[in-house]
């Protein structure tokens, strides 16, 4: 049975979902929610793997580190890893400009990195978890900043899953990513994304790719969001990350 429960990482709010007994070297599953989305929005994500994968309850571990800054006028307890322009994407597409987003780092990407950077820490500290241990991951600009993160730690993690995510800091990305060669990557995107356009999403897998990382891309015929596709693809990674037994 799975609980769960909240507690502080460094300078961060993290939710953790874990069963009461789980193996010393057990894999952490650390995914970063999107903008806008309350802290709590992915945590659904580590029952539906364990609900495909029962023995991922003793082999693993799933954190949620909740965005530091707070957004205001929102219907709900919405928050961001740093402030964007929702619709700015989907204009650039529109009008031929999507090409110079790439090369941009947003305003406030840093100081997000170094949050996020100092609660994976304090976790990996706590818990005598190494990054190799640690699959990161996240959702549309959590999946920006955890792709940031895993091309900056000086261990590879165990695995990179991007849902929804795009291109950005590409000078950057693409110096950092051929010491990744060979990591393990899952990377969905659906083809009517209103707002993370889609051909964003096949440029970052292209840098991906070709600086030699063991990319797996699942496109799915949907807007912005999570298909049951991914979910399934991401209960495989995570089953065989973890050292599960007959897991793909």
């Amino acid at each position: 049975m799975l609980t769960l429960t909240t507690t502080k990482l460094g300078p961060l709010v993290a939710r953790v979902v874990a069963a009461d007994e789980v193996a010393d070297d057990a894999l952490t599953v650390w995914l970063c929610h999107g903008y806008g989305a309350p802290g709590s929005d992915l945590c659904g994500i580590a029952g539906e793997v364990v609900a495909q994968r029962p023995a991922l309850a003793s082999r693993a571990r799933f954190v949620f580190p909740e965005a530091p800054l707070e957004l205001e006028l929102m219907p709900f307890a919405g928050r961001a890893w740093w402030h964007i322009d929702v619709g700015r994407f989907e204009r650039a597409l529109a009008t031929g400009e999507l090409e110079r987003l790439f090369d941009e780092t947003p305003e406030g990407m840093p100081a997000a990195r170094k949050a996020l950077r100092a609660a994976l820490d304090a976790w990996c500290t706590a818990t005598k978890t190494p990054y190799g241990r640690v699959l990161l991951g996240g959702f549309s600009q959590g999946a920006m900043i955890s792709t940031d993160l895993a091309l900056r730690l000086e261990e590879a993690p165990a695995a990179l899953a991007i849902f929804s995510g795009t291109l950005l800091c590409r000078p950057e990305w693409t110096q950092l990513a051929p010491a990744r060669r060979g990591l393990r990557v899952l990377q969905s995107h659906g083809s009517a994304d209103p707002l993370l356009p889609y051909p964003a999403a096949l440029e970052l897998r292209r840098l991906l790719e070709g600086a030699g990382l063991d990319l797996r891309f699942v496109s799915f015929p949907g807007g912005h969001g999570i298909d049951a596709e991914v979910i399934d693809a991401f209960a495989a990674l995570v089953a065989e990350r973890a050292g599960v037994e007959g897991a793909p």
